[in-house]
């Protein structure tokens, strides 16, 4: 399937996996082929089918990048209202979640502008101990340039989708 054409879809369906997870996961590939998946909640999208993420605590995840430097990334939607509605009509209204393919660049300070989106992300938290603790120096970032999809199926509730 066309990325760019399922643009919008993709990018609903990711904040939306966001909106009620507070994170994707990312997978990648050490050197020896194991995989390992990391839980990112600093992941956006941009309009142009690519995205960044805050890079600061992923260890593994980065030395696999170093090595190979492509991901899965996976939102699921976990909504209980979306679900429930879900499962009464016997049918998604959008896909319950989505795998994006792409490689990922070398990590770089972020702009302002990408610092400033995380922070107003993470901003409902700025009163508690553990924001300053997790979020406070967050200034890394890695861009990814997505090249394909898939949308997460769940049987015959998901087959009238993405035709």
């Amino acid at each position: 399937m066309e990325i760019e054409k399922h643009w919008p879809m993709i990018k609903a369906v990711l904040e939306k996996a966001h909106s009620t997870n507070r994170h994707c996961a990312i997978a990648t590939v050490s050197e020896d082929g194991t995989p390992h998946v990391t839980p990112i909640g600093s992941l956006f999208l941009r309009d142009d089918c690519t995205g960044f993420y805050i890079e600061s605590y992923c260890q593994k995840m980065a030395d696999n990048l170093k090595c190979n430097n492509r991901v899965c990334i996976m939102g699921i939607n976990s909504g209980i209202g979306y679900w429930l509605k879900s499962l009464f009509s016997g049918r998604f209204p959008t896909p319950p979640g989505i795998r994006l393919y792409g490689t990922v660049s070398e990590l770089r300070l972020g702009t302002k502008d990408e610092i400033e989106y995380f922070q107003n992300r993470v901003r409902a938290f700025r009163k508690l101990k553990g924001h300053d603790l997790l979020w406070k120096n967050m200034r890394h970032v890695r861009e990814i340039q997505f090249r394909s999809f898939e949308p997460v199926h769940a049987a015959k509730m998901t087959q009238h989708l993405w035709l």
